[in-house]
């Protein structure tokens, strides 16, 4: 007698080019046996437009087919129909107000996997602490874990080989979501620090970005280098302060996000603060973005004011808060880093 093998179906909330390059580490799991039915929910109706007729997201990942397993769609009621697993891939400042909507189509069996690396304004929560907040006032819990690490949405679609890890206080979330991501190319690790994980996602994007302002005044190797390990020791300030673990700050969703995003050409946060040291301003900048997001720049105020609420000292975070909210002068940033009171290199 032949079975017919259980479908999962799994909603990407978020067409941009992670959202695209994560439902195509998904889809190309789906076989005979292992059958998986995943929709991919765009904002843009072009864009689901652009992948129902080509295969391709020609806006935000384009060169890249996307396989037959995943429908485009920028209905979200349809993308959520009987979800077992919706994976989180808006940018953070439309986390809350997506969740609300979607929450009536929301079952407590549900499986949530938060992939968007940025902290809620006004609140200062971390994604998963939005998401909770949203589900809870329906009156349940969500199973939610975060997904982070070193991991440009053009290579992970190109299938390069890639570490990534995922977080929750549930082992059994973390277990289901490292069985639903992991394959050849896509290396899940897991880890029980949801904290440090989601933070050092947030906030490496800052460091990113004055990385790439070092780059934009034509400073050199030494710059870039002292900002990454000073940026480290900041964010890893900050995580113990509200509570992760140091050892979370050396694996992927701490050291090494910070390296990639502050190294790599493929950094959009690298590349606006490229920009903004060139002198450029920060609207005429994301005005050329094309609709491109770098989270940086919206969780930059949230990242100071949640150091400022646990009296953690974050240099560097202060200077890009200057930059990008009150147009203080990167050279002058830069100035007034290097010339700080002299103290010891370790706390």
């Amino acid at each position: 007698m032949t079975t017919t093998p259980a479908t999962t179906r799994i909603a990407v909330i978020g067409a941009g080019a992670w959202g695209t390059a994560l439902a195509m580490v998904l889809g190309r799991k789906s076989t005979h046996e292992c059958q998986r039915k995943i929709r991919l929910w765009a904002k843009e109706p072009e864009v689901a437009e652009s992948i129902a007729s080509g295969r391709i997201n020609q806006r935000f990942l384009p060169g890249f087919t996307l396989p037959e397993s995943i429908e485009a769609t920028s209905d979200l009621h349809r993308a959520l129909e009987a979800a077992d697993i919706v994976v989180s891939v808006m940018p953070s400042q439309h986390c809350r107000s997506l969740f609300e909507q979607m929450a009536p189509a929301l079952r407590p069996e549900t499986l949530f996997v938060s992939c968007t690396k940025g902290l809620e304004n006004g609140t200062l929560l971390r994604m998963t602490e939005v998401i909770a907040d949203v589900l809870r006032s329906r009156r349940f819990t969500p199973r939610v874990a975060a997904l982070s690490g070193p991991s440009f949405a053009k290579e992970v679609a190109r299938g390069d080989p890639t570490a990534v890890t995922v977080a929750s206080t549930d082992s059994a979330v973390t277990r289901a979501v490292q069985v639903v991501f992991n394959d050849s190319r896509f290396r899940v690790y897991t880890n029980d620090d949801v904290i440090g994980v989601e933070l050092g996602g947030a906030l490496k994007n800052i460091i990113a970005i004055a990385a790439g302002v070092c780059d934009g005044l034509g400073l050199g190797h030494n710059s870039v280098a002292a900002l990454i390990t000073r940026g480290l020791a900041e964010v890893a300030r900050l995580v113990v302060a509200c509570g992760g673990r140091l050892d979370t700050m050396s694996g992927l969703a701490g050291l090494g996000d910070l390296v990639l995003t502050c190294t790599g050409d493929l950094s959009r946060n690298r590349s606006v603060g490229v920009e903004l040291g060139k002198g450029r301003e920060l609207p005429d900048i994301i005005a050329g973005m094309h609709g491109a997001v770098a989270e940086g720049v919206f969780t930059t105020k949230a990242a100071a004011g949640l150091a400022h609420k646990k009296n953690v000292e974050m240099p560097i975070t202060e200077q890009m808060y200057a930059i990008l909210e009150n147009g203080k002068s990167p050279q002058q940033a830069i100035e007034d880093l290097m010339t700080r009171a002299t103290r010891s290199e370790v706390y």
